[in-house]
């Protein structure tokens, strides 16, 4: 089993960046695609990006197009998601996710994922 923990996230002014940064520990990492989703007060889990274990296929969720980036380093077992031109929309619990699947296709549904981490907050001020 892998275990999960999420950093990085913090306060930030619209239009500013962050890097998360999802560890794990356990297992290596490359057994697994990752994925990262987000959930705001009152609204359900999003999908935010998804990357295989290779890192050859990525996925991303339509609101984050173009602003986030997901990247892996298997050999610090550790995936990341770089996140630009923040909104105050893009404020939210973020959550890494591991699917032990290994799929070539990157997982966008997160009833695929099998292990989550806690969550790192994430808040954008307008």
């Amino acid at each position: 089993q892998v275990r999960l923990v999420e950093s990085g996230g913090g306060l930030v002014q619209a239009g500013g960046s962050l890097r998360l940064s999802c560890a794990a520990s356990g297992r290596t990492m490359s057994n697994y695609n990752m994925g990262w989703f987000r959930q705001a007060p009152g609204k359900e889990r999003e999908f935010v990006a998804a990357i295989t274990w290779t890192g050859g296929n990525t996925a991303y969720g339509d609101t984050v197009k173009g602003r986030f980036t997901i990247s892996r380093d298997n050999a610090k077992n550790t995936v990341y998601l770089q996140m630009i031109s923040l909104k105050p929309e893009d404020t939210a619990l973020y959550n890494c996710a591991a699917d032990r699947r290994l799929g070539k296709v990157a997982t966008t549904s997160l009833d695929e994922y099998d292990y989550w981490g806690p969550g790192t907050q994430v808040t954008v001020s307008s």
